[in-house]
């Protein structure tokens, strides 16, 4: 099939095109351009006619929507309307797979979170995020929830930890604030195979092991083989400076939609691999 993958340089987006060209899929990759442009969408995927589009591009800066809500709102809103608009007039067969996050969730659940949980985030980014969602036609087009996303391009917590441990430097990260790790490499290959099964509708893909940022550090730091003890926990109430958006104390997802053989494997499975690569492109 011929997909389209926005925010292709992007940790997902780049792990999206080389895991659908070794399947071998037809790939456009749409890099750094505006999604929020009609005109540059229609062109791009109106001249791609694509079987699928797999909508990775996000400002993704948590704290940065705090203070530029206009960009997130035209990044994270409007550019999910855009992209499955110009997707539609490419051709009546064309679909969107749109990521989205865990932050859609204000964290009081006492469990997991599954699909048909009612929504309500408590920032900026979970609510622009929302929006494009809400965007969607989901009768034809699918949203795939994740969360604490780390990959081996661009910055996040895992290479972060990773560079301070080989410094040798002490940690502290918080241990009230949990969620499922997801590696890039494991999201996209699930990210593909909604493409592939033409699926519809909200969907939670991220991988297994509910850890707080803590826990995960301590693993990556393992997993690097250093010793854990470097990280030490803090609550949310002690960072300093203190973050300018509102994380959800609880944003374990899991899902209701996927079979259990279906699910993607715990983190820690994958995570020595990411951490080869981190350090492979250090």
């Amino acid at each position: 099939m011929r997909i389209c993958v926005t925010g292709s340089n992007g940790q997902v987006g780049t792990e999206v095109v080389e895991l659908a060209l070794a399947a071998g899929h037809e790939v456009v990759a749409l890099g750094s351009t505006d999604v929020a442009d009609p005109a540059l969408m229609d062109e791009a995927i109106g001249v791609a006619a694509p079987d699928a589009v797999i909508h990775c591009a996000a400002y993704t800066d948590v704290d940065g929507c705090e203070s530029d809500p206009e960009r997130a709102r035209r990044v994270n809103t409007e550019g999910v309307r855009v992209v499955a608009e110009a997707a539609e007039r490419s051709g009546p067969g064309a679909r969107v797979v749109a990521v989205s996050t865990d932050y859609v969730f204000d964290g009081s659940k006492a469990g997991p979170y599954v699909e048909s949980d009612p929504t309500h985030p408590l920032g900026v980014y979970g609510r622009t995020k929302l929006g494009g969602e809400q965007a969607l036609d989901l009768g034809r087009h699918a949203v795939a929830r994740t969360s604490w996303v780390c990959g081996r391009v661009g910055r996040n917590v895992a290479r972060t930890v990773l560079r301070l441990a080989d410094e040798g430097t002490a940690m502290k990260f918080v241990d009230d604030q949990r969620g499922h790790p997801t590696i890039a490499r494991d999201l996209a290959g699930a990210l593909i195979r909604l493409a592939e099964d033409r699926a519809v509708g909200v969907w939670h893909v991220t991988n297994r092991g509910a850890v707080s940022w803590f826990e995960f550090a301590r693993e990556v730091v393992r997993a690097g083989g250093g010793d854990p003890e470097i990280v030490t926990p803090i609550t949310t109430a002690e960072l300093d400076p203190p973050r300018p958006a509102r994380r959800p104390a609880n944003s374990v997802l899991d899902s209701e939609r996927y079979a259990p053989g279906q699910l993607l494997p715990d983190f820690r499975e994958s995570l020595p691999e990411l951490v080869r690569a981190l350090r492979a492109g250090a």
